[in-house]
């Protein structure tokens, strides 16, 4: 039988450092998942912006970001929400809301570049917003780099025959970035990816007579857990663990290089 694995990026082959920014508050926080603030609530969205972070150097701190958005045409995907929406409802708040500034933005990277000095991979920002008042909440600033073995690990499975693929919220460039790093192909990596999203693909991979196994660390990645043929949960990230991510994981691995010995 045809095997893939279908990995999360953020916290599964990437090690992730996120500064968040609380708007309201004017407070920086670097402790909590972006997905738990969300999980739960059925008036903010997580929505990332399809643009290379660092752009936003260029421009003056004071900036609204419903401006650069429309002065740029920054492309967006919601990648995580329980609310029932549409890309046009979301795209009237980005538009207007006259709070949120680059400087919300950008005053994180040297908490970041602290952790993160050449600002490896999945280099971007994202927004959390609130449908019900039709505001910017939380700004997400994040970078990361490959936890150690990954690519000695995807050669091992791919000598085995086994398809990999990327299934990430995260942003489109920075999926592709990764792909062209341990040396997958481009067209099985997917950014930007919703949770019904990375079911489909484990789904439409299945369908196509493949055993899947779906390897993540949030609660974003549930549903395709549920779907998965076998659901394996890393730990390597260190960050607290949903207990509905433990009760639907067939294993948990403290190190990504683990799944060499799982045998699916």
């Amino acid at each position: 039988m045809k095997k893939a694995i279908v990995f999360d990026n953020s916290g599964t082959l990437v090690k992730r450092h996120r500064v968040i920014k609380d708007i309201n508050n004017n407070k920086f926080i670097t402790n909590i998942n972006s997905m738990d603030i969300i999980d739960g609530t059925t008036s903010l969205a997580l929505v990332v912006l399809q643009f290379d972070t660092n752009n936003l150097l260029k421009i003056p701190k004071n900036t609204l970001i419903s401006e650069v958005i429309k002065r740029c045409n920054i492309d967006f995907d919601v990648s995580f929400t329980n609310a029932k929406l549409t890309k046009d409802e979301v795209k009237q708040i980005l538009f207007n809301e006259k709070n949120a500034t680059i400087a919300d933005i950008i005053d994180a990277f040297p908490l970041l570049k602290d952790k993160v000095p050449k600002f490896e991979l999945c280099n971007g920002s994202a927004l959390i917003i609130n449908m019900d008042l039709s505001t910017i909440e939380y700004t997400i600033t994040s970078a990361g780099m490959l936890f150690s073995g990954v690519i000695d690990t995807i050669k091992v499975l791919k000598s085995r025959g086994i398809e990999i693929y990327i299934a990430s919220g995260d942003r489109k460039g920075a999926i592709h970035k990764l792909a062209d790093i341990i040396e997958t192909k481009r067209e099985n990596a997917f950014g930007s990816v919703s949770p019904i999203g990375k079911w489909e693909i484990v789904h439409d991979l299945q369908k196509d007579g493949y055993k899947v196994m779906m390897v993540g660390d949030a609660i974003n990645d549930l549903i395709a857990f549920n779907q998965a043929d076998v659901s394996v949960l890393t730990i390597e990230q260190e960050e607290e663990i949903s207990p509905k991510m433990l009760d639907k994981s067939d294993y948990v691995i403290n190190h990504i290089s683990e799944i060499v010995n799982i045998d699916f």
